[in-house]
């Protein structure tokens, strides 16, 4: 079963709308895994206009599921992640002013980059993974980075769905299949919902994991949290 890692930085953006603890996101965090999920995940970004530095901190005492931070790997994120030491970073390309992710690496143009800070977070027994957009040409040069999966980024795949399941999800299988043939994990994550999620995850070989927050939240807010995690869960079975 591919697991469900819910990210939590919408739970984060509507407490610092006005400034307090409420909604608390370690609370958040204990009752997404009660309600059933295998995974946390959040996303600093240095302006901590959602999760902020000290909730990575806060958060890792009570996350026993896995534990996965995202982001741009600036000295300040390698050194929390180093500190923390959770599951997994996912090492994200995103400019301080994205609104969210946008864009994989191009581990061509990056692959030295990606090399010393990966060779930095598996010193410290960190599993890496690396956002990557489906293109298969690109997984070699993302294995040659050292490391140990990849997240592919599913924005295309979920405007595409819509109109044609089938093209949509072509490119991330032929990159699945060619990261199964480097040795790669794969994960999966960005715009994937109730409605796209069980598609993907019964045509893309070996998915791992996927890391769901916005749509997750926007769904919870007429179902519930409670509801909305197993109904995830049902559709990656």
């Amino acid at each position: 079963m591919t697991k469900l890692s819910v990210n939590i930085n919408k739970i984060a953006t509507l407490r610092n709308a006005r400034g307090g603890d409420a909604p608390n996101v370690v609370k958040a965090a204990q009752d997404i895994q009660d309600f059933g999920a295998q995974g946390i995940t959040i996303h600093p970004r240095p302006d901590e206009r959602h999760i902020r530095y000290q909730d990575a901190y806060d958060l890792k005492p009570v996350v026993h599921t896995e534990y996965n931070i995202e982001g741009n790997p600036i000295p300040k994120f390698v050194e929390m992640v180093c500190t923390i030491k959770p599951t997994q970073v996912t090492l994200v390309p995103d400019g301080p002013d994205a609104i969210t992710s946008d864009a994989g690496w191009d581990p061509t143009r990056h692959q030295e980059f990606l090399i010393e800070v990966i060779q930095q977070f598996k010193a410290e027994g960190i599993r890496t993974s690396i956002f990557l957009d489906p293109r298969p040409e690109w997984v070699a040069a993302a294995r040659d980075t050292g490391a140990d999966r990849i997240e592919l980024y599913t924005e295309a795949y979920a405007k595409g769905y819509s109109a044609s399941p089938e093209q949509a999800l072509a490119p991330y299988f032929e990159t699945a299949e060619a990261a199964i043939v480097a040795g790669l994990g794969i994960n999966a994550g960005h715009d994937l919902s109730l409605e796209n999620v069980a598609y993907f995850a019964q045509h893309i070989p070996q998915l791992k994991e996927v890391s769901i927050g916005h749509a997750l939240i926007c769904e919870a807010l007429y179902l519930g949290l409670e509801n909305v995690v197993p109904l995830y869960l049902q559709k990656l079975q």
